[in-house]
């Protein structure tokens, strides 16, 4: 059964034991040699599968092409045989295979989602653990079981420690899940991974200003810095090299100065040991590219916009409320107070978090596009700015309940949509959860995870590379070292020399 870890701030004076640190109790749980369960190395599969969908889609936009070309710009290191690069068949040293292949991946803002007191998208574990994979040569059986720790370590910190309260980034809890990962998937004993744990997290703690205002492209490198930083923390914990401790609890450590302070107290679920790591099955992936919190608002808008088509013009619509959870409203809804949410000029970022551009765009066109719904000449449309400055959202306490309760039964990420026509009539519809979400009314299958791959790496991969790489993917855990190296996916001719080149330093 799950054990559930105290965690708070001690003095210097106190000498809190490393045994009885958190960061010890995650570098148990990743050597604690229990089996992956079946139903977790299909997940685990999926959510493979999911990640290259969504860093084929973005290979040849600019971030994606910049990390690329910095990745590319450094060799092989000397440790090992080096790992693959989304889109190429170039390989570099693994710490910059997980920085190109992390912004890939995080670009579109499409890949799964862990929301309860803090959030994540627990598939950027993904990224390095697969790199240190194929530079070492490890096989898929270890890849899994290294996944499975890095999903289980940051499910278990996004449910007992909320960072975004600080305006600390949801990053910090990406460093220690993907060390803890990488350390299950090399063998390293708990004292190593302690070390790797504590070093990851005392170097990716970042604040929250690169999701807020008008935000920039540093969103999708800031996990991939952190995956970066997890690989070189590992390196530095295997040569000996150890970390601040205690990094959690310490009088001046992370909890004491950048959470909820000297008097906080946290408890942090962790397997027992022997027990299953299974954190991954509480995740969910995406169906529409944008922000999780604004799924279930797609679907909702879907719906309506088939049942009342006559609430695409905005000449019939008074107003819009979105009744919703307190995260929704403050984060990406009216209640951030951040103008450029209703700018027509505003970046695919910004537009991403901005749930009255997303409805109003998902309302008008009956669904969403990862690249016509973002467009400048979708934003800009009349009708639609017109329609988009009439939505506003509202924190509703019943929805903010739902959204942090246990009970995966009635945990929720919608809410309730109030429509004021022109008229005087007024439309009132709800919704708990997204439709592809496990208990939503189309939940994400096997087959959705591949047709998802196939859409979104047609545009730019051969059709005999989608199928190489699925039937890699689908034999995950059976896979030789060899097969590792391989698990990735290489664009069709002309498809990278397309894309930006931008040359820095490097």
């Amino acid at each position: 059964m799950t054990v559930s870890h105290p965690v708070r701030v001690h003095r210097s004076d106190e000498d809190l034991a490393r045994e009885d640190q958190l960061a010890w109790k995650i570098a148990e749980v990743a050597v604690d040699p229990a089996a992956v369960e079946p139903e977790v190395v299909d997940m685990i599969v999926n959510r493979v599968i999911d990640n290259a969908a969504v860093a084929a889609a973005s290979l040849t936009r600019a971030p994606v092409s910049s990390a690329r070309a910095q990745a590319l710009d450094h060799p092989v290191s000397r440790g090992g045989a080096g790992a693959s690069v989304f889109g190429v068949t170039d390989r570099t040293s693994p710490e910059w295979a997980a920085w190109a292949n992390g912004v890939a991946v995080r670009e579109l803002d499409y890949h799964d989602t862990f929301l309860a007191a803090d959030y994540s998208h627990p598939g950027d574990n993904i990224p390095p653990i697969l790199a240190v994979a194929q530079h070492v040569g490890a096989d898929g059986a270890a890849l899994v079981r290294g996944l499975a720790t890095g999903y289980e370590i940051q499910i278990d910190l996004v449910r007992a420690i909320c960072l975004h309260k600080h305006k600390i980034d949801h990053v910090a809890h990406l460093g220690p899940s993907a060390a803890a990962g990488i350390g299950t998937l090399l063998g390293l004993d708990a004292a190593t991974i302690y070390q790797a744990v504590g070093q990851a997290l005392h170097t990716t703690t970042a604040t929250r200003q690169s999701r807020k205002g008008e935000i920039s492209t540093w969103k999708a490198h800031a996990p991939a810095f952190a995956g970066k930083l997890a690989v070189e923390a590992v390196d530095r914990a295997m040569r000996g090299e150890t970390s601040p401790n205690p990094i959690y609890e310490g009088e001046d450590g992370v909890i004491a100065w950048l959470l909820d302070g000297s008097e906080a107290a946290y408890t942090v679920p962790l397997p027992a040991p022997g027990e299953p790591k299974r954190g991954i099955l509480d995740s969910y992936t995406k169906e529409h590219s944008a922000e999780y919190q604004a799924q279930a608002w797609i679907d909702l808008a879907r719906k309506l916009h088939g049942e009342h088509p006559e609430l695409a013009d905005p000449a019939n619509v008074a107003s819009i409320v979105l009744h919703t959870s307190h995260h929704t409203h403050y984060v990406i809804g009216s209640g951030a107070n951040d103008p450029q949410k209703y700018d027509p000029t505003a970046s695919r970022e910004t537009l991403d978090h901005s749930i009255p551009y997303i409805f109003a765009v998902a309302l008008q066109d009956g669904g969403w596009h990862h690249v016509d719904s973002y467009t400048p000449e979708r934003a800009a449309r009349p009708d639609t700015v017109a329609l988009w400055q009439r939505i506003t959202t509202a924190e509703d306490p019943e929805w903010t309940r739902r959204y942090h309760s246990d009970d995966p039964a009635e945990k929720a990420f919608g809410g309730r949509v109030e429509i004021r026509l022109v008229d005087g009539t007024t439309l009132v519809d709800e919704i708990a959860v997204a439709d592809a979400h496990p208990l939503g009314a189309r939940p994400f299958a096997r087959e959705d995870y591949i047709r998802k791959f196939r859409i979104l790496a047609e545009p730019v991969l051969d059709a005999a590379e989608i199928e190489r790489f699925l039937r890699l993917a689908e034999r995950l855990p059976e896979l030789t070292a060899d097969e590792v190296r391989e698990l990735t996916i290489v664009a069709r001719d002309g498809v990278i020399a397309s894309a930006p080149n931008p040359r820095g330093l490097f």
